[in-house]
């Protein structure tokens, strides 16, 4: 007889581990399933094998080749369509000419076949079906046979009213060649579904054979695990490789050594090459080929594939681990985790109860991962980075995801506290807004939600407000495929790393605040926001100065929101504005390098054209700006800083202060709102030394006009959070870094694009000057800016003998480490989320500078070494 083999599952099911293998190359106990098949059909004396072939054939091919190294001979029949399990073996007709087996290569059985196929001869059946009795039928097709064993009743999969039999269809037949002739030709078509009905209803001699035995259909991750489980008790009479050595219950491959202070408790098979390191504790587990454990690592009713490596204490409990996997030291997978293959997990790094790894997947050092990682590349330890909450859309930040970050966000906050939302106009922004937005209600928090809103105006409503922080949710400026999620406090700061600590704790802890029916959060949609924040704005600016000096403006809004708002601003401001792209378009709100580039040379000409006094362009986000002076040169961020940085200190210097300001009249009209905004408005009489704000990688030309015009420098770190906290601190008026941000703290702490517009207008006004103008008095002077690779873990030991190197230098800590020399400096600092240093070095010539920049680069190159 021959035997047909149904080997083209997806086994979708036992995703992740089938993504890239086929069912029934799935190993039990170090083998696929399918040889386990294989083996029990040369046991009944069935040596003549046809392989229906589907989903990844050639792994199949490859493995048992002709069939002869498993004492069979092997033909295969690929399929291009799925033609159902009937219409699949008519697909290979031409090879089954007399009486056959039909048996799937993804189930684990020791049913004596010979029983069967004698059975179906006797009661000369055109059809057999082998049979077995289980406790649950519901998952499976039930069948009623009478006394003789012919086939009254079929029912696929029932619900519990029909279940009138716990006798069920194990997926395993014997066929007479002429039921071919039954099925049609290249149509999808189902033993269950319709060839057995119809022999049913054609009356042909259908018969049921009871067989004995372990019957198991591995038809989830659970079963898979327990069915391997049940080879190592003996539950199922199949090939364990290896010897048995020491003890019953062990079996140990060729060429595997096994610390002899290890201890292995219940039944372990233990596969070839493997290497078990000391005071390990292995229980009721499989170890795959070519694996290897290290000290003191805990493995407990796991299943481990080959060539899996486990860190030293690493500890697994009722999981399965995938082919090629790494699970470094000290990392703990929870009961019922699956990694897939080709994955790492980091150290002291933890997976909890039932999540899912799919291959190629990254869990960081520390991380806690609690829900499956799918489509990301990795999963982090920590939530927050330099730059809020980024990840990819609908991927990394799901839906799923966005609804407990809010839950933890809310359960950080008191209960009846309000909060903002708000977001970009792209529409999977829309989707993610409104997730977070139903955590966060869960936990008794409010919420105003100000819909498609620029970034700076929700920072200052919650400066000036009843809200204690917000969300703001976006598509990343630089990666379409991105989301940022922007979190702030109720002074419109980026949050503090100790509450962004506290959201994560209890992220990874799901330790979320539930409220009863009652107390859930309420939903405002407040109609006065835009109107509080343009009262505030005009009170801060000298409105009558702009006006008078009746400038041409050109305005990329770069399709973003501030588009909805800034409009009636510069409307009241006496300005000829010639906007583009000013209408909401969320799909080109993200710009690449090249895009980028464009926009400012397309800016620079129509400036050149119309002979604006200024270009400007609003990131989409409202928060930063790129400007072109008047005779259409894009200024590159360096350049921008150090003159608006000079436009300022001309603007807010003392009267009486040295300078080219000297002598210039008090300005006494009362532009703000409060005392500060009264000592910090332009040119009013400052009582003490004001000071202008710049990260500790700006030039050191700000220094030398800073001595010309009386104020001090502070210098920053690089972060978002540091420049605002920055913008606090008395005497502040203004704070600026390279990338085209700009606080003027008498408003508000955070950048403000629009604001930092009209500022810049109101400065050129007062001072009758224009951009280019003033670029005359910015003192020369050359920068590089490089990137030294440097892996994550080798960071710390490049700080430190950057440390040592620079002792018996003058040098500054406030970011990195810079070290300062005569009319030259340079600084080091690693990336905080890319895996190189920055090295930044400046100098009064071009040739000192490149020379200071490579000096450091070979440093950090060096100490890697």
């Amino acid at each position: 007889m021959k035997a047909v083999i149904m080997a083209g599952g997806f086994g979708t099911r036992l995703r992740p581990l089938t993504n890239n293998l086929p069912k029934p190359m799935v190993p039990m106990v170090n083998k696929p399933m399918m040889e386990h098949i294989i083996e029990l059909l040369v046991r009944c004396k069935i040596t003549d094998l046809i392989s229906l072939l589907y989903f990844h054939p050639e792994m199949i091919e490859n493995y048992f080749g002709d069939g002869s190294k498993f004492g069979v001979k092997m033909t295969y029949v690929g399929a291009s369509d799925d033609l159902g399990t009937a219409g699949s073996v008519r697909n290979a007709r031409e090879h089954l000419d007399k009486p056959f087996l039909v048996i799937s290569g993804d189930l684990l059985t020791d049913f004596d076949l010979v029983k069967a196929i004698e059975f179906h001869r006797k009661k000369k059946a055109k059809a057999t079906m082998v049979l077995t009795r289980v406790e649950n039928p519901l998952p499976f097709g039930i069948v009623i046979t009478n006394e003789d064993g012919r086939i009254d009743r079929f029912m696929e999969k029932p619900g519990w009213g029909e279940v009138f039999s716990d006798t069920i269809n194990t997926g395993i037949y014997i066929l007479e060649p002429e039921i071919l002739d039954l099925i049609p030709a290249n149509q999808e078509f189902d033993f269950s579904k319709d060839l057995f009905p119809l022999l049913l209803e054609r009356k042909e001699p259908l018969y049921g054979y009871i067989a004995d035995g372990y019957w198991k259909d591995v038809g989830s991750l659970d079963e898979y695990r327990h069915a391997n489980l049940d080879i190592l008790h003996g539950k199922v009479k199949v090939n364990i490789p290896g010897e048995e050595v020491g003890r019953p219950g062990v079996w140990l491959g060729k060429d595997s050594r096994v610390d002899f202070t290890c201890k292995l408790e219940g039944s372990v098979v233990i596969g070839a090459n493997c290497r078990i390191g000391g005071n390990c504790r292995i229980t009721d587990s499989i170890i795959g080929d070519n694996s290897a454990i290290e000290e003191g690592a805990t493995v407990i009713s796991s299943i481990i594939w080959d060539n899996v490596s486990l860190g030293q204490k690493a500890a697994l409990q009722e999981n399965v681990v995938a082919s090629r996997s790494d699970i470094r030291e000290g990392a703990y997978l929870a009961e019922g985790a699956v990694i897939s293959d080709n994955c790492r997990i980091g150290k002291a790094s933890t997976v909890k109860a039932g999540v899912k790894v799919w291959p190629h997947k990254i869990v960081e050092d520390g991380a806690t991962l609690a829900s499956s990682l799918i489509w990301g590349e990795k999963w982090s330890k920590n939530i927050f980075g330099p730059y809020g909450v980024t990840g990819l859309a609908n991927i990394e930040i799901s839906p799923e995801f966005a609804a407990k970050l809010g839950a933890a966000y809310g359960a950080s906050l008191r209960k009846g506290s309000t909060v903002s939302t708000s977001r970009d106009a792209h529409k999977t922004s829309r989707m993610i807004n409104r997730a977070i937005m139903t955590g966060i209600l869960s936990t008794g928090v409010n919420i105003h939600d100000y819909g498609v809103t620029p970034m700076p105006v929700v920072r200052y409503l919650a400066k000036s407000g009843n809200e204690v922080g917000g969300v703001h949710t976006r598509r990343s400026p630089f990666d379409t495929d991105v989301i940022d999620l922007k979190f702030f406090d109720n002074k419109g700061l980026n949050l503090h790393p100790n509450q962004e600590k506290a959201i994560e704790r209890l992220f990874f802890r799901e330790d979320f605040r539930r409220a009863r029916m009652e107390e859930t959060g309420e939903m405002i949609f407040p109609v006065h926001g835009f109107e509080y924040y343009q009262n505030g704005f005009m009170s801060s600016i000298d409105a009558e100065a702009i006006q008078k000096a009746n400038f041409k403006v050109l305005l990329d809004y770069a399709y973003g929101s501030s588009s909805r708002i800034f409009p009636a601003i510069l409307g009241k401001l006496n300005c000829n504005v010639i906007a583009l792209n000013a209408n909401l378009d969320g799909t080109r709100i993200t710009k690449t390098a090249e895009d980028f580039q464009n926009s400012l040379d397309q800016l620079s000409s129509i400036v050149r054209s119309l002979r604006a006094d200024i270009g400007v362009m609003l990131d989409a986000g409202g928060e930063k700006i790129f400007l072109v002076d008047e005779n259409g040169d894009i200024l590159d961020g360096d350049a921008q800083l150090n003159l608006i940085t000079l436009l300022a200190m001309k603007s807010y210097q003392r009267t009486g202060a040295g300078g080219k300001g000297q002598g210039a009249s008090p300005n006494t009209k009362n532009f703000g709102v409060g005392a500060r905004e009264k000592e910090n408005a332009p040119n009013s009489k400052l009582s003490t030394q004001p000071s202008i704000a710049v990260p500790v990688t700006a030039s050191m030309i700000i220094d030398q006009m800073a001595d010309i015009y009386d104020f001090s420098v502070k210098r920053t770190k690089t972060t978002t959070r540091g420049m605002m906290e920055t913008a606090m601190e008395q005497g502040v008026v203004f704070v600026g870094e390279h990338t085209g941000g700009f606080i003027f703290p008498q408003f508000q702490p955070a950048f403000d694009g629009m604001y930092a517009i009209v500022k810049i207008l109101e400065m050129m006004a007062k001072k009758d000057i224009r951009l280019h103008q003033l670029l005359r008095e910015v003192p020369p002077s050359f920068m590089i800016k490089e990137k030294a690779p440097c892996s994550w873990e080798m960071k710390g030991r490049i700080m430190r003998h950057m440390m040592e190197d620079s002792r018996d230098k003058t040098s500054e800590l406030v970011d990195g480490i810079k070290v300062i020399f005569d009319k030259a400096w340079v600084i080091t600092y690693p990336s905080q989320d890319q895996s190189y240093f920055h090295v930044v070095a400046e100098a009064a010539t071009m040739d000192k500078a490149k020379d200071l920049a490579r000096e450091y680069r070979e440093k950090i190159a060096k100490w890697q070494k």
